[in-house]
């Protein structure tokens, strides 16, 4: 016969709850050995196979050997995507935050179509070929179209509404130019195939001190509105109440989103679906505290990117998969299931 425990001894032998902050902590800790494993991978893995010897020689140990030329062209690479891959998972976030839009992606205010569409000004009316003249050309072309979403979105009377409206408007205007530009001018369609789909082949030590500045001060941006839009999210009557500033909450988030985005796109061309997936999985075990969100979705980004762009390498070796294309084909899936989660309406 089994006899009941009484309460109180229940009690003093029931686990104790987990601490969740520390747990969260001990997360951010196994995401950054996640992420490192998977940077030694993509330094690793490619047309020629490395060791972890000849990884090792080639970082710490170099001496001018093909081994050590290799390393040092990959390791540009993985920075890169380590850089570009927490750009596009901050701006997700923060979008995602803004609009209150859990579907909402660096795509949403236009911010890629305009980066797009001045590269292909660029090659067209100014013969630009080189990319480190890509870079500006697309970065400019971002920054204003994040400017002129912001000004048709009402400026001061903004609305996460009117914001995505007015970036998918001139999101559709701006393709529209592009695809007839393209379509005109044979030179400017051959040199944009490869740079639309979004890769990492492209990066090295030029590229990443032109972005590298632009970054590190979007990271630092969209990481000091966790709080705010914290606040937002609960109600703008709410978020007054609290002291939040909602005009200039939003505006300096279209403006660490611009930044990140016209900078990641700039270096290696629109790469879809980053931005949109890292913040729901985040969300999922982290909940809707954004001071978690976005140091988890800065780490787990260049996870997700520098792991599609290894995969890309592994399944059409000899050559290689752009990482654009990879991310797309993950990314499709991931998109329909959470459309039709029923609580893909709320943040």
């Amino acid at each position: 016969m089994l006899v009941e425990s009484p309460p109180e001894q229940r009690a003093e032998t029931a686990p104790a709850p987990p601490n969740r902050r520390a747990v969260r902590v001990l997360g951010l800790l196994v995401s950054v050995l996640i992420l490192v494993l998977v940077a030694v991978a993509s330094i690793a893995v490619g047309a020629k196979e490395l060791s972890l010897e000849q990884v090792w020689h080639g970082l710490f140990e170099e001496s001018g050997t093909y081994g050590d030329v290799v390393v040092a062209d990959r390791l540009s690479r993985t920075v890169l995507g380590v850089l570009v891959g927490a750009a596009l998972g901050l701006a997700g976030t923060v979008l995602q935050a803004l609009t209150r839009n859990p579907l909402a992606d660096p795509g949403l205010l236009g911010i890629n179509a305009g980066a797009s569409a001045a590269v292909v000004s660029a090659i067209t009316f100014f013969g630009v070929t080189s990319l480190s003249g890509y870079v500006w050309f697309a970065f400019c072309g971002a920054a204003a179209v994040g400017a002129l979403v912001w000004f048709l979105g009402g400026s001061r009377g903004a609305t996460p509404v009117r914001l995505a409206l007015a970036g998918t408007a001139i999101s559709a205007a701006l393709y529209g130019y592009l695809q007839a530009i393209m379509i005109l001018d044979d030179a400017a369609l051959g040199r944009m195939r490869f740079w639309t789909v979004g890769s990492l082949a492209t990066g090295d030590d030029s590229t990443i001190e032109q972005v590298l500045p632009f970054l590190l001060a979007g990271f630092v941006l969209a990481l000091a509105l966790a709080r705010p839009l914290n606040a937002m999210a609960m109600g703008d009557d709410t978020a007054r109440a609290l002291g939040a500033n909602l005009n200039r909450t939003r505006a300096l988030s279209m403006l660490a989103a611009t930044v990140l985005c016209g900078a990641a796109t700039a270096a290696c061309g629109p790469i879809m679906f980053v931005g949109l997936m890292v913040p729901h999985v985040v969300r999922s075990f982290t909940g809707p505290d954004l001071r978690w969100i976005l140091p988890y979705a800065a780490i787990l980004s260049p996870v997700l990117l520098l792991g599609a762009d290894v995969l890309g390498r592994i399944v059409a070796r000899p050559a290689e998969l752009q990482v654009g294309i990879v991310t797309a084909l993950l990314g499709g899936p991931v998109f329909i299931y959470l459309v039709r989660r029923r609580r893909t309406a709320q943040l």
